[in-house]
């Protein structure tokens, strides 16, 4: 089998899963929870200083769509609320009794230089493996000059990095924020101040929904609403991007990223991994459907790779980055046309209506002896792919390459299942 044993700029965990900083990494009791389902690691609920904060009700808000749940949550809970000693001592417990397991802490104070010098010594005494500088919070620090609020502004990123590295001997890894506009300032910024490894996306800011009833944003608290941190599968093509845009950058070469945002599946995982992430941090996942989802992403994974001959994770991983490239460097001479299996299709029509609608009117329709028929104008087809995406029928519609001259045919093509290796 696959071994899926990871080494995460230095820290050790028997595979890549772990849960991300969030309500379900906030005490000794869920945490021992994931472990013995089979969680490679945790990164700890964010830490800061005493007095705790005070966290609301209500505090999450869901999208729904088309009938799946949780297809996005939104969620307005800050850091830990419970006093820094209990989770200290917590800490220092579950790492005791589980060695062999990720443990890192996810931190967060205000941006002065001795308060980050007085936190890390007490979570070095825990024997935790590493920290996140939690600097992606979108809701209810940034007017404390902490969360996003450093996360957004590259120097600050540096220089809180720098006072950490200066000041701690475990692994540092840098939380960044996708509310930016250019993701590679902040990583840069991390790389400068001396960062172990990077960790994204955190929650993007969001309204997810009005109660119109209240009129109110939701979650309603007394009447009222506030924006706060959107996660879920609905982020997951944000996250790619974002973590693609790292792991290209000459500038980050080498640099480790835990990837998260969206990962609800093995397939998930396995396409992270390949975008240049190291670790999978997991959250909304594991809030839907309970921490033993871990067994699911583990075996999946596994026999996927073993399918495909990856023995070990750095063999996957970064597959895919050399591949992602700008728009102007990709293949101008490249086409495609839809392709109609019509022993599968079911007549729907959805093809004919988004292509006459609002594509370029290349599905051309017709009556059969038994229901609509429907067929490709190639002449017509730009190759858009929009037909086979509103298609209800897995591959009834299919995207044909087309030779091109001094490039190889379809039968030759790597996308062709039907083809002959050489």
């Amino acid at each position: 089998m696959a071994d899926l044993l990871s080494n995460f700029a230095g820290i050790t965990s028997p595979n890549p899963f772990w849960l991300a900083s969030a309500p379900p990494t906030d005490k000794e009791y869920n945490v021992r929870r994931a472990y013995e389902a089979g969680w490679g690691g945790v990164v700890w609920k964010t830490l800061g200083e005493d007095p705790p904060v005070v966290n609301l009700s209500s505090r999450y808000g869901a999208l729904q769509f088309e009938g799946k749940r949780l297809m996005g949550l939104n969620n307005i809970e800050l850091i830990s609320d419970r006093p820094l000693a209990t989770n200290i001592a917590e800490i220092k417990s579950v790492k005791r009794d589980f060695p062999d397991r990720a443990l890192v802490v996810s931190l967060m104070v205000p941006c002065e230089e001795h308060r980050w010098k007085a936190i890390l010594p007490l979570i070095e005494e825990t024997g935790a493996d590493g920290i996140e500088l939690n600097f992606g919070c979108p809701h209810g620090m940034s007017e404390r000059n902490m969360g996003s609020a450093v996360g957004q502004v590259p120097e600050y990123v540096e220089m809180v990095t720098r006072w950490c590295k200066q000041n701690t001997r475990m692994p540092v890894i840098v939380k960044l924020t996708p509310n930016v506009t250019n993701i590679l300032m902040p990583a840069r910024a991390a790389r400068r101040g001396g960062a172990d490894a990077v960790s994204l996306i955190n929650t993007i800011q969001s309204v997810i929904g009005v109660d119109l009833d209240a009129m109110a944003p939701m979650p309603v608290v007394g009447g009222k609403g506030t924006h706060g941190g959107y996660c879920g599968p609905a982020v997951k093509p944000i996250a790619l991007r974002m973590i693609g845009e790292i792991a290209r950058d000459p500038e980050m070469a080498g640099m480790p990223i835990s990837g998260m945002g969206g990962i609800s599946t093995w397939r998930d995982s396995a396409e992270f991994l390949a975008m240049g992430s190291s670790t999978l941090q997991v959250c909304t996942a594991a809030m839907h459907y309970g921490f033993r989802i871990v067994e699911d992403m583990i075996d999946g994974l596994s026999n996927w790779m073993d399918s495909k001959d990856y023995a070990t994770l750095p063999d996957l991983s970064g597959r895919a980055v050399s591949r992602f490239v700008p728009w102007n460097q990709l293949n101008m001479k490249f086409h495609t046309i839809a392709q109609i299996d019509q022993e599968s299709c079911v007549g729907c029509g959805l093809c004919h209506i988004a292509c006459e609608d609002t594509s370029h009117q290349a599905i051309a329709r017709s009556i059969g002896p038994d229901r609509r028929e429907y067929s490709v104008i190639e002449a017509e087809c730009v190759g858009c792919n929009l037909c086979a995406h509103v298609c209800p029928v897995d591959d009834c519609i299919t995207m044909a390459p087309q030779p091109t001259e001094g490039e190889m045919t379809w039968l030759d093509h790597p996308s062709n299942p039907h083809r002959v290796s050489a």
